[in-house]
């Protein structure tokens, strides 16, 4: 006699759970099947892209304010692990954020704010390189895929130095040497030039980009934090980057010039 007697319902069931995972299976590999990829294989982000987020008023979650709506952050942990003396410096940077901000003289946002900064950015992506052109004041930023290193001697950037290999497909950048002249965001988080950071974006499907970043900076930070965004394709109708140039504001009266009649 069998202790243990399987009911059919318990067949059934199990049939069940076995079809179920099958299927799990088989979209996760039509999934993967439909990336858009390179000719060589790895994942090709071109395309027009931007966040929904309201990271750029502030990493850290944080209420609304008049100069901004409220929202939960990108931060993980909620806080960023600030040495006490940057704390201060950021706490100023806060006070005078309403005109002290790089971005209100159109200085180039820098490498991780124009990611989640709330105008589109496109990405050219090329066998050896991506080339990312950000709305905002046109700035280029080219991750190196070529396998070549950091230069040993280098000039700070705006946009740092950025070279990247591939981890299945993901795309696992590493970005350092900037000049320390940017924000983070509106809030006035900041950064030095020691600033190191590690980026990893892979797609969560053909239209929808998960970038995560790690920052470092002995100069500024206690121990590196980590960020996440969530970035989505453009797919409207002739959807294209406009020049948006801050700098230029000022001379609008004279540039381009005007006919003496004011036509």
């Amino acid at each position: 006699m069998k202790i243990f007697d399987v009911q059919p319902w318990q067949k059934c069931a199990r049939l069940v759970l076995i079809l179920v995972a099958g299927l799990a299976v088989s979209l996760s590999s039509f999934a993967a099947e439909k990336l858009p990829r390179l000719s060589n294989g790895k994942p090709d982000f071109s395309g027009i892209w931007q966040t929904t987020s309201a990271a750029d008023y502030d990493l850290e979650p944080h209420a609304n304010r008049k100069d901004a709506p409220p929202g939960p952050g990108i931060v993980e942990g909620g806080v960023i692990p600030y040495l006490p003396q940057a704390l201060a410096q950021r706490k100023k940077n806060f006070e005078a954020r309403l005109t002290d901000d790089p971005a209100l003289k159109g200085y180039t946002l820098g490498a991780v704010r124009g990611v989640y900064y709330p105008e589109p950015f496109q990405i050219f992506q090329r066998t050896n390189d991506l080339l990312l052109v950000h709305q905002f004041g046109h700035s280029v930023r080219t991750i190196y895929t070529n396998g070549t290193d950091h230069p040993q001697d280098p000039n700070d950037w705006w946009l740092g130095d950025s070279r990247a290999k591939w981890e299945g497909d993901t795309l696992v950048v590493d970005a350092k040497h900037f000049n320390g002249k940017t924000w983070l965001d509106r809030s006035g988080n900041f950064h030095s030039d020691a600033l190191h950071v590690v980026e990893k974006w892979a797609f969560l499907d053909a239209n929808t980009i998960e970038y995560r970043a790690t920052l470092e900076d002995p100069n500024v930070y206690s121990k590196p934090w980590n960020i996440s965004v969530i970035l989505h394709r453009h797919r409207e109708k002739n959807f294209q980057l406009i020049e948006d140039y801050r700098f230029t504001l000022d001379y609008d009266e004279y540039y381009p010039p005007k006919r003496p009649d004011g036509q």
